[in-house]
């Protein structure tokens, strides 16, 4: 590993485990390997084509993420639920230390919220295995066995985008009765950078280039449980 392979910018490490209530997570490429829309998109032949405009939602190009949802999601009408269970059982697989952070922040008595743009097919998964306290993400409409290219309307809204990551952290926080600044938010794209930018820590993993340089950490290679070496135990 190389200086450069962890970067630390903002502050001077060991921060104290004591000092953090709320862990705030990303999942699609964050926690797991993939991004989910972009599996499905391949078992309807268009995996280039969506994975474009996620690579470029991500990296911050398109600046509109619920226009570019939207967009993906119309690519995918058509496509069978049984796709979903594909990428679940066949190419979903957890980012090397995600269990490890997550079982020693838990341990330390934070709390973990998992909020996603991807879709609940795949956060129950992940926030089960995990044991995560609170999950926030996108419900795909399916009628008839088969996506329509839309979204199910939930109580706080249809779309979970950058802003509203950032609101679920703070109402997570706030429920818990901790601040802004007690939280650790956990990201790779441009649409975490607004959680990110209200934590106390912004932790930046395999992130694209944007993220990297506001982030005040930044895994750049090796796995998730890299920032228990700047946070010390209780």
């Amino acid at each position: 590993m190389t200086t450069q392979d962890l970067v630390v910018q903002g502050f001077t490490p060991p921060l104290a485990m004591a000092d953090f209530k709320l862990a705030a997570f990303d999942m699609d490429s964050t926690l797991i390997n993939i991004e989910c829309i972009d599996e499905i998109a391949d078992a309807a032949g268009r995996k280039a084509e969506v994975a474009a405009i996620t690579e470029a939602a991500m990296r911050g190009e398109i600046t509109d993420f619920k226009d570019s949802l939207r967009r993906r999601l119309a690519l995918l009408k058509g496509v069978p639920v049984t796709a979903l269970d594909e990428v679940l059982k066949s190419r979903l697989q957890f980012n090397p230390g995600a269990r490890e952070l997550c079982a020693a922040l838990k341990r330390a008595g934070i709390k973990l919220l998992l909020v996603s743009g991807g879709f609940t097919f795949f956060t129950r998964y992940v926030a089960a295995e995990l044991g995560m306290d609170f999950v926030r993400s996108n419900e795909l409409e399916i009628q008839d066995g088969v996506l329509t290219g839309g979204l199910v309307m939930q109580d706080w809204g249809d779309i979970c985008d950058g802003e509203e990551k950032r609101r679920m952290m703070l109402q997570c926080a706030a429920k818990i009765g901790c601040e802004a600044k007690q939280c650790i938010a956990v990201g790779d794209g441009a649409n975490d950078l607004l959680m990110m930018g209200a934590a106390g820590l912004s932790v930046a993993f395999l992130a694209k280039p944007r993220v990297r340089e506001q982030a005040m950490v930044a895994i750049n290679a090796g796995g998730l449980e890299r920032l228990l070496s700047l946070i010390e135990a209780n």
